[in-house]
């Protein structure tokens, strides 16, 4: 068990992933569509373009559309179609057991979200950057779990991720701790210190504001068999 110094030095809420949609994106959004020679439209104009020709459909139909093109090949046509209906109402990104789908039903949601101006839920994430003084080490493998198990000790006993998984934040495996960091990308890094920039799910995390520094302990994940 290590221990390390925390100071979380930024923090704000976000409708939108970073880099979750892109100009070839919405080219193949356009050609399920069958929008003629999308290639042609000037990239300042694709986004809007794809989001009026989403509104061309009832938004079910417009859901199903997004949802074949984000998730694709991981869940059957009956289940896309299921999640065609539930994504007017529900907070998939939430609520959907498969935590590996979460991101895309978040980009999925967002997208349709301002498509028709607020009738999809509103799609919440948080971003923050959080400096880690320690043995920097801990990180070089699989740096999601134990980067989970130092936020976990800023929160609350009452917390998602405490009620959830105290298991998994004690015990030698954390596999889920991949799948709530949507995004994980390291800022800087010395001998003793790391700065993470970190976007997940408010659903998860957005309690870590409240925690501008502390202490805390965490350790890897031990070495599963398929990890060598």
């Amino acid at each position: 068990m290590s221990q390390f110094k925390v100071k979380v030095l930024s923090f704000e809420q976000i409708q939108e992933l970073p880099g979750s949609w892109d100009q070839k994106d919405f080219i193949s959004l356009l050609s399920a569509m069958d929008y003629d020679n999308p290639a042609d439209i000037n990239d300042s104009e694709l986004k809007e373009m794809c989001m009026l020709s989403l509104t061309d459909f009832e938004p079910e139909e417009a859901a199903k559309i997004v949802l074949d093109y984000t998730i694709a090949g991981r869940l059957t046509d009956g289940q896309i179609d299921n999640l065609s209906h539930e994504i007017l109402t529900e907070k998939l990104w939430e609520e959907y057991p498969e935590l590996p789908l979460h991101p895309d039903l978040f980009r999925s949601t967002q997208l349709l979200y301002d498509a028709y101006n607020g009738k999809f839920p509103r799609a919440e994430a948080v971003r923050f950057t959080i400096e880690i003084e320690g043995d920097v080490s801990i990180f070089d493998g699989n740096p999601e779990a134990p980067i989970l198990r130092i936020l976990a000790a800023g929160m609350s006993d009452r917390s998602l991720i405490l009620r959830l998984f105290s298991n998994q934040i004690e015990g030698d495996r954390f596999d889920e701790a991949k799948d709530i960091l949507w995004q994980l990308n390291t800022v800087s890094r010395s001998e003793t210190s790391i700065t993470y920039d970190i976007v997940s799910s408010a659903y998860w995390l957005e309690e870590i504001k409240y925690a501008d520094s502390y202490d805390a302990e965490a350790h890897a994940d031990a070495i599963a068999d398929e990890d060598v």
